[in-house]
Parts: structure tokens; C-alpha cells; sequence
């Protein structure tokens, strides 16, 4: 995949719901962007007034326009300065960066480029499942927040009791990681039920776990029971800063009635207790990491996909697609 297609793919970038009559501020590959609701819907410019270069994001939206605080010049979603407060003659042709934008599934997506296709949203899109979205702020590097989602063997320590049972009893598992262009996922079979109070509230007996990363940002994660899926989370992640990532997730859930609404009620606060947890320990590393000297991480026998991510990342083809492997853990 090249940099061309990266730059032309929709990235998530905040809940839609986070958008309202106030403008937003977000940083996007580094960059200041503001989001807005204009006229013609979701709009993304650089935040910055072509004037004096204050943050439009502290101004306010006036008829689907954002409007400067410091001298009010408007622009509407277009990037166009459409006013000059107390000029008299025709306006001059000023206007700021615009961002492809659009809105979709209560999630806001934006892009660098001019995306030919609708947005990817979650692996369950299109089935009828109760979602639950989430916004959350790393420190951390996208890969390392990617493969942290999809490691399970972190989960006995990190996530102990939550994700993972107390006993130190463990069950052979094994793992088919396959892989194509700009994808690649572990399939992890063995394992009947984790023993966390997550899975004994939320699943049933387990057939088998999927974790997937996709281009050019996202961790997926499934759960199947005999009877199909029992949970799903997708986390489109990117780097909003040098050492900051940000996420906007779908946690998914079977309807089953009235006790899938109340499974989502479970589902969500149980995960952001995890997510708390793995934002714990990823600044932790974070942090460490930055004293001298400086060290590159090591890659162990179990970081199964960490190669296949860098690759897709990279914009190349994961290992995992040109010679699928099979591994034996114990979980």
C-alpha cells in the first residue's frame, strides 16, 4: 500500500456526538484541525485563521460558519474567508486548509486526501448487533497501543481477575496467524472460556478468538461462542501526537433480545475499567523507555503479529500473507 493510499484513507477522529454548537480541536498526523458543523454538514479546516493564525477553535460557529475571536473573520467549511468584519469592497480570495470530513455511525472521519470510498467502521458493519462507541487518549506509539489490544498473554497480568481467572492454570492453544494486503489476524482455537469476570458475565462457551489489525490503524478484536459472535470491540487508533494516540471504538454485542441491552450496559464500564488498565501500563513503558540509553524493544517468541503490523504500517506486505503460520501457546 502507498504512501498515496494512506494519505487518501478516512481516519476516525473524534464521536460524533463530541461535535455539537462548540467547535473541536483535534490534532490529525500532527497538525491542529478543527471540526465544526457547517451548512452542508461535519467540515475539518487547519486550525488556524489566516490572519493572525489564532486557533479557530476558540472562536464560534455563527450560520454553519466558524468565526476567528479576534477579529471574527468567518470561513465556512469549504476553507473560504466568506467575511472581513468592517471591510467595505469585494472580499479578498483568503480561505484555510480543508479537511475531507464526513460522519458516519456517530463516529467523525477525516482525511488528508480525497477518499474514493465510504469509511470502514467495524468488523460486525452491515449485521444487526448493539454498538456501543468510545473515545480514549493513549500515551503511547500506534503500534504499540495496536498490538497491546491484540496480545493475549498480557491479559493474565494486566488484566488479571478482569479479563483472566485468578488460577494459574493454563490450556494449549493454537494460533493461525494469516494475512493479505493491509491486514493480518490471529486465530486463536483451544481456549473453551476465560475465566475473567468479563467473560463469565458477558460469553458463553468459546469456539474461537480472532485479533485483527487492519490499515491504517485498527485493532479488532472477536469473541464466537457456538452460537456466533458473543462480544467484538474495533479501535481505530492513530497518532495524534509524537507520543499520544488516539482512539474511537465500537464495542459490539448480539441483540438476544432484551439481555443484549443489558449486556451492553455491562460491557461498557467492565472495558473502560481494562482500558484504564492497559493506559496504565503503556504510559508506564512510555516513560521508561525515555530515560538513557535508548533501547529498542525486544520482539519475543509470542509477539505473533508485531512484524505483520510494522509492515502494514510501513506500507507492505505482512509477512503473515505471503507464508501463514500456526503457533502453540499456553493461555
Amino acid at each position: 500500500m502507498t504512501r498515496a493510499a494512506h494519505k487518501d484513507c478516512w481516519q476516525a477522529v473524534a464521536l460524533a456526538a463530541d461535535v455539537g454548537r462548540r467547535p473541536k480541536r483535534i490534532l490529525f498526523e500532527g497538525a491542529p484541525v478543527v471540526l465544526f458543523r457547517s451548512d452542508k454538514g461535519i467540515a475539518a479546516l487547519f486550525d488556524r485563521c489566516a490572519h493572525r493564525l489564532v486557533e479557530l477553535s476558540t472562536g464560534k460557529v455563527v450560520g454553519g460558519e466558524i468565526e476567528c475571536p479576534y477579529h471574527g473573520w468567518r470561513y465556512d467549511g469549504e476553507g473560504r474567508c466568506t467575511a472581513i468584519p468592517g471591510h467595505v469592497g469585494e472580499l479578498p480570495r483568503y480561505r484555510v486548509r480543508r479537511y475531507s470530513a464526513i460522519e458516519r455511525d456517530g463516529v467523525v472521519f477525516i482525511s488528508a486526501g480525497a477518499p474514493n470510498s465510504e469509511p470502514y467502521l467495524h468488523c460486525m458493519q452491515s449485521q444487526d448487533v448493539i454498538v456501543r462507541r468510545v473515545h480514549s487518549s493513549t500515551q503511547s506509539t500506534v503500534i504499540d497501543a495496536a498490538e497491546n489490544i491484540l496480545d493475549a498473554t498480557h491479559t493474565h497480568f494486566t488484566h488479571k481477575g478482569l479479563l483472566r481467572g485468578l488460577s494459574a492454570k493454563r490450556h494449549i492453544v493454537r494460533v493461525e496467524v494469516t494475512g493479505g494486503e493491509g491486514w493480518v489476524e490471529a486465530c486463536y482455537t483451544g481456549e473453551e472460556r476465560q475465566q475473567g469476570l468479563i467473560s463469565r458475565l458477558l460469553e458463553g462457551e468459546r469456539t474461537k478468538t480472532i485479533g485483527r489489525f487492519r490499515h491504517p490503524g485498527i485493532a479488532e478484536l472477536e469473541y464466537w461462542g457456538k452460537g456466533g459472535l458473543a462480544l467484538a470491540t474495533t479501535f481505530h487508533l492513530r497518532q495524534a501526537g509524537e507520543n499520544i494516540v488516539e482512539g474511537v471504538g465500537w464495542l459490539i454485542g448480539p441483540r438476544q433480545g432484551g439481555l443484549g441491552h443489558l449486556m451492553a450496559l455491562a460491557f461498557k464500564p467492565l472495558f473502560n475499567i481494562a482500558l484504564q488498565q492497559d493506559r496504565k501500563v503503556l504510559k508506564s513503558a512510555s516513560d521508561n523507555a525515555r530515560h538513557a540509553p535508548q533501547a529498542l524493544p525486544v520482539i519475543g517468541p509470542l509477539d505473533f503479529l508485531r512484524r505483520d503490523i510494522a509492515a502494514i504500517m510501513a506500507g507492505e506486505m505482512p509477512p503473515a500473507a505471503l507464508e501463514p503460520r500456526v503457533h502453540h501457546i499456553e493461555l
